[in-house]
């Protein structure tokens, strides 16, 4: 979907399962042109699309990328971004920590990468920018040292040559956006921050560094962290880092009451990860990597009653949580308000409310189909507010 100030709005297919490229394009046929009638039917409407490694190669095979292109003309839909995290399997399996996998010290996320920018290439339309949101390099626990840190930012800079050389060629911007998520290698803006200025060290005054490389913001992320979104945006401007792209979604925040923590039970799974900060009452934070960990006891002793607990869990933008519960909006109309100020802060925006099939059953609409046409509507009303759409 098209808004004003040239930006563009679209969920994240990774809601749908589909490994296969033939799995994703019946989604995109069943679930997609579903949600498109609902919200967008008479006009041009924006897709972001995620591709698994398996995905890509195959719509890369010769005249399959042709006949994609025909099917989006022919549906009066067009591609603006993708979703290059998850390399492989991301539903009905335990995914958790090997999300993370391959991560950026290995060549074959590098290949995949490189491989998206490819197919992205001839997928924007003419005029467009294009953007890719990939890992914030690795998840801590896989990092060792100084050694692989620096293989992560050798390899991200090759993939920066790469995406160089293919807007050069198609005469599309492109750009890579690394997801700061909570127990990433980047899990926040002063990590993020640090990590950039190093890369500029290594590469001064190369203007592919911020013309291509710059940071997905995904709002769920920086509210488990605690960060405003104004001193967020305001240190990653300070360090110079772009915003690549947009990720509106909602985590759940409530305060560590008996009866909270008793209801966390419907939220666990052994798909997704599900990391946890606390901010106790005077201001000192315990983390947990998932919740299991923090549910295990010792994060209720610590943290006492009026302590705030936020947890990684995707919640629909437009749902109203379980009785307790809250969710960090808030965050996102924060964001909202800078854009508002901003317009030309970044134009790629997409919705990344992925974990449909996991949600407790009060939180689950009839079927995916209504439950992303009610969270386009409410992230229209709020943009609207803000003057944005």
């Amino acid at each position: 979907m098209h808004l004003k100030h040239h930006s563009h709005l679209a969920y994240c297919t990774n809601v749908h399962p589909g490994e296969r490229w033939e799995e994703v394009f019946a989604a995109l046929e069943r679930w997609t042109l579903a949600v498109k009638r609902r919200v967008c039917a008479d006009r041009p409407y924006a897709i972001g699309l995620r591709l698994s490694d398996l995905a890509s190669r195959q719509l890369a095979e010769p005249g399959r990328l042709l006949e994609f292109q025909r099917w989006l003309e022919r549906h009066g839909c067009y591609v603006f971004t993708l979703n290059g995290f998850p390399y492989g399997q991301f539903h009905a399996t335990r995914v958790k920590e090997n999300v993370y996998l391959p991560d950026w010290t290995d060549p074959r996320r590098l290949d995949y990468t490189r491989r998206l920018f490819d197919l992205l290439g001839e997928l924007v339309p003419s005029g467009l920018e294009g953007s890719v949101s990939t890992s914030p390099g690795s998840f801590k626990e896989f990092i060792p040292g100084p050694d692989q840190v620096g293989l992560i930012r050798s390899n991200l800079w090759e993939c920066v040559t790469h995406i160089a050389r293919v807007s050069e060629r198609t005469g599309r911007g492109l750009h890579l956006g690394l997801e700061p998520e909570p127990f990433g290698l980047l899990g926040n803006s002063l990590e993020t921050a640090e990590f950039f200025d190093r890369l500029r060290e290594e590469h001064p005054q190369d203007p592919r560094l911020d013309a291509h490389l710059g940071v997905t913001y995904d709002t769920c992320h920086f509210a488990v962290e605690f960060e405003d979104p104004r001193d967020a945006l305001r240190r990653l401007r300070d360090h110079g880092i772009r915003l690549s792209k947009i990720q509106i979604s909602n985590a759940l925040k409530f305060p560590a009451t008996p009866a909270n923590l008793d209801r966390l039970a419907a939220f666990a799974d052994d798909v997704y990860l599900h990391q946890v900060i606390v901010r106790r009452e005077d201001g000192s934070f315990a983390r947990f990597k998932d919740l299991d960990l923090a549910l295990a006891g010792l994060a209720a002793v610590e943290a006492g009653a009026g302590a705030e607990w936020r947890m990684h869990f995707h919640v629909p933008l437009h749902s109203q949580p379980p009785p307790g519960f809250g969710t960090t909006s808030d965050h996102i109309l924060g964001l909202f308000r800078l854009l508002q100020d901003e317009p030309g802060l970044c134009s790629h925006l997409e919705m990344e409310t992925y974990t449909w099939a996991v949600l407790p059953e009060p939180l689950k609409s009839r079927d995916v189909a209504e439950q992303l046409a009610d969270e386009y509507a409410w992230t229209l009303a709020r943009l609207a507010e803000h003057g944005l759409a």
